[in-house]
């Protein structure tokens, strides 16, 4: 057997002979019980992957193997996010079309996925951009537009200036573009939406039978933002012809009613055109246009100065019958609760704000001892928290909790009011400006309306163009293409024309994990068994950048297609784990940040695995740190694997096992191996794993056991252990102890107990305190046998030499310190 570790030969072997014997294919059914392991697919990015994006997919992988020891029947599929924003932004940005960039960029990333020989059934492999795919995701649309969760409106949306096109809530972060940072503005357009708010309960609640970090959950908690109060009823007067309008609005805080001195509407509610004086008219209509242009998250910001103007209306407060002001400013968003506020200075931070700077009443109406005051009694700033209620007429000394209950009761007898519950979520904004998307499969009659196209008419292709850059004018490129547009109706045979906007990036990955079962049936998108017999995804393995879009959708899609009765469960993903990223010093600013080709700081796999091989790559990328948080690439540190690998390659080939003379500490040490190692693996810490194999390896290395030598089981065992991790290596050395079978068709090592717990221990032995030497005991050892051991160390001996023991102190099995006459250093 050859002592040279030679990665670049061993590597190319093993993965021509699991395409050979097709390793990784996963039979449809089996005896064994089922384990899905998913990553989230990447979308095919110019670039392709540096070993930021491999970590990921290496440790799912190391998962995947460990589940298939442990005997199950492994799903581990692998496919292209490759419709929407990212494709169409980097294809424009290369000035290539967007159907050959991608096909370009995916045949770069499947080479670069092939080479780390993840456990992926490439058979099943999907892309959500061809038409046999997104044929189903059309479909599915069409189920969520007849069940009336799918609907067109006129809205103001987000509105990225540098990808032209509109974004949902979720895709702007601080008032940025989530894609490319630019700063979102608002532009009103007929967009298709979803009706994703009718799931928020569902989708709350079901988190806690979720096995997900809790970062993650409470991530979805905020944004779906329950809140429970009552809804409010002012009655506003137009100050344009005395017409009496209802303004409803949403409160958390009953209770602070009587202390509403003014009301704020949104700047683009429809209510501010109807009820503004003509002599404000002007200033309002000016103000609105200002407020387009600021953005939401600066609007939202506790920081910026409040601006507002007064419409000329007043509303009547339905507790006490007070007119009361009604403004409009652009703190108040039409998106959030009712796009109206009662505004309660003495109890709100803004409003109180908003009242000092236009000089408005603040009225306190909860009183508290714990509240700021100014000398004289008034209120230096909002008190936000509870008390007692005063200034609120028959209401006056009960608690805010008593108050909340009794005000509410009180409007509903009046039928002005009523108990409540809010969301901050809202309606999934559907609809892109863009042509590198799903087509939405409506048709427009001027007789029969909106028509949805027949499912037999499915899919309804993306044509081929030559100018599929975005207009910028709120239309899609595919607007002004007649062949696409001009088309028959399918209810009374006239002319008609196509939607034109085209669905978001998340559309195809919505559903996506339900396709690998089937991923290549022609009569649906999937069967009913066959996906109830893989799903829900056991693991989920994938960014925590997702936590918001991607997950919330998937799951409200699962739920719509479990409602119609196509699944037989209503959430994909069982558990989830979310990989932190990795960094490295950025040549240009010198800050170790996230991997990014304009930063300077991208590693490419492909030179690392050409000079030390994919196993040595796999195991750094998980010895770097622990998986799911952030941890720096060292280009150094790889060495270290390496060594380890060639080091332990050297040991292996070398022992003489027949004749070994295995000693009963090798047999404990290797069972506390199989622990360590199955423990570390269960709890994601792949890094500590890697430890608890050079750890062995250096114990083997001992003189001791080099010349007693260890059986051929002890060598099998640490193999099985290694292969999820270094699966070529395992594989050779495998066959080069005499197998003939793949190494994976072996059982995952179980830890005896008996054999792994510790009967000696390491005491420190010191003299006035000073460590002078270690000593192995047993763990009932009699404290008089081990002061006699420890006094025979050689360097115990020299220190005691002369000297009177004055006090012997024992720690059983940790230490023994001689506490002599004097003190020698």
């Amino acid at each position: 057997m050859s002592h040279l570790y030679q990665p670049q030969k061993i590597e190319p072997k093993w993965h021509r002979i699991w395409q050979e014997t097709a390793a990784h294919k996963t039979p449809e059914r089996s005896e064994k019980p089922k384990y899905y392991c998913l990553d989230m697919f990447p979308y095919p990015s110019g670039s392709g992957l540096h070993v930021g994006h491999l970590r990921g997919y290496v440790l799912s992988d190391v998962w995947a193997r460990y589940k298939k020891l442990q005997g199950y029947n492994v799903l581990h599929p692998m496919g292209w996010d490759s419709f929407g924003l990212p494709a169409e932004n980097d294809a424009i940005k290369r000035g290539i079309h967007p159907r050959i960039n991608t096909e370009k960029n995916i045949q770069n990333m499947k080479r670069q996925l092939e080479k780390i020989d993840a456990m992926y059934d490439w058979s099943r492999e999907i892309n959500t951009s061809s038409p046999e795919y997104y044929k189903w995701t059309q479909w599915i649309f069409l189920k969520i537009y007849k069940k009336g969760l799918a609907y067109r409106k006129m809205v103001p949306i987000n509105w990225c200036p540098s990808c032209k096109t509109g974004l949902a809530n979720e895709e702007v972060v601080n008032g940025r573009c989530e894609r490319c940072e630019s700063p979102v503005t608002k532009k009103n357009l007929m967009q298709w939406m979803l009706r994703i708010t009718r799931y928020a309960d569902r989708l709350l609640q079901d988190l806690d039978k979720l096995d997900w970090p809790e970062k993650v959950k409470t991530m979805q908690t905020n944004w779906i933002g329950y809140s429970e109060g009552a809804e409010v009823v002012f009655k506003a007067l137009s100050a344009r012809n005395k017409e009496e309008f209802d303004i409803p609005v949403f409160t958390t805080r009953p209770d602070t009613l009587f202390g509403a001195t003014y009301m704020v509407l949104a700047p683009e509610h429809e209510l501010v055109e109807k009820i503004t004086s003509p002599y404000q008219e002007k200033e309002v209509q000016d103000y609105v246009r200002q407020s387009e242009r600021v953005p939401e998250v600066e609007r939202l910001s506790e920081v910026k100065q409040k601006t507002g103007v007064f419409t000329g209306a007043y509303a009547i407060n339905p507790v006490n019958g007070e007119k009361t002001p009604v403004w409009i400013s652009d703190y108040v968003l039409l998106a959030y609760g009712t796009g109206a506020i009662m505004a309660v200075p003495a109890h709100d931070r803004r409003d109180f704000e908003f009242a000092t700077k236009f000089d408005l009443p603040i009225r306190e109406v909860i009183y508290s001892q714990e509240a700021e005051r100014k000398k004289g009694g008034s209120l230096k700033e909002a008190y936000l928290e509870e008390g007692k209620l005063i200034n609120s007429g028959a209401f006056n000394g009960l608690s805010s909790q008593e108050a909340r209950e009794k005000i509410t009761q009180h409007l509903a007898r009046k039928k002005l009011g009523k108990k409540s519950v809010s969301y901050k979520l809202r309606d999934w904004v559907f609809s892109r400006q863009r042509y590198w998307g799903e087509p939405i499969p409506i048709i427009y009659c001027s007789r029969c309306g909106e028509i949805p196209v027949p499912e037999k008419n499915l899919p309804v292709e993306l044509p081929q163009v030559e100018k599929y850059q975005p207009t910028g004018t709120g239309k899609s490129p595919l607007e002004n293409i007649p062949e696409f547009v001009n088309t028959t109706c399918p209810g009374c045979g006239g002319p008609a024309k196509r939607e034109t906007d085209t669905m978001p990036q998340w559309a195809g990955s919505s559903w996506y994990f339900l396709r690998y079962p089937d991923a290549h049936l022609e009569e649906a998108s999937f069967e009913k068994e066959t996906a109830n017999y893989w799903l829900p995804v056991d693991t989920y393995v994938g960014g925590i950048e997702h936590a918001i879009l991607h997950l919330l959708y998937s799951r409200f899609f699962t739920k719509v297609l479990y409602d119609l009765g196509y699944i037989g469960f209503d959430e994909p993903f069982q558990q989830l784990f979310n990989q932190g990223m990795v960094c490295k010093r950025s040549k240009r600013t010198g800050k170790v940040e996230k991997m990014s080709k304009s930063k300077g700081n991208v590693v490419s796999p492909d030179v690392l695995i050409e000079k030390y091989g994919i196993d040595t790559v796999r195991m750094y990328e998980l010895f770097i740190g622990p998986a799911e948080l952030d941890c720096e690439w060292q280009d150094q540190g790889i060495e270290g694997i390496f060594r380890f690998l060639k080091k332990t390659w050297n040991l292996i080939s070398k022992w003489e096992r027949e004749s070994a003379q295995e000693d009963r500490e090798t047999q404990r040490r290797l069972h506390l191996l199989i622990r360590d190692v199955t423990e570390r693996i269960e709890a994601f810490k792949f890094n500590t794993a890697v430890s608890s194999f050079m750890e062995f390896i250096n114990f083997l290395n001992r003189p001791e056991i080099l010349t007693r030598g260890v059986k051929n089981k002890t060598i099998e065992t640490f193999l099985v252990l290694l292969a999820p991790f270094a699966p070529h290596f395992s594989e050779e050395l495998w066959e080069r102890v005499g197998h003939s079978e793949s190494i994976f068709k072996e059982e995952w090592p179980l830890y005896d107990r008996s054999l792994g717990e510790t009967k000696f221990l390491t005491a420190v032995v010191q003299v006035n305190s000073r460590v002078r030497g270690t000593l192995t005991v047993t763990k009932d050892a009699p404290e008089e046998k081990v002061r006699e051991e420890a006094r025979r160390i050689e360097k115990v001996r020299k220190y005691l030499e002369g000297k009177e023991i004055k006090k012997v102190v024992y720690v059983p099995g940790r230490i023994i310190n001689f506490v002599t006459t004097t003190t020698k250093g």
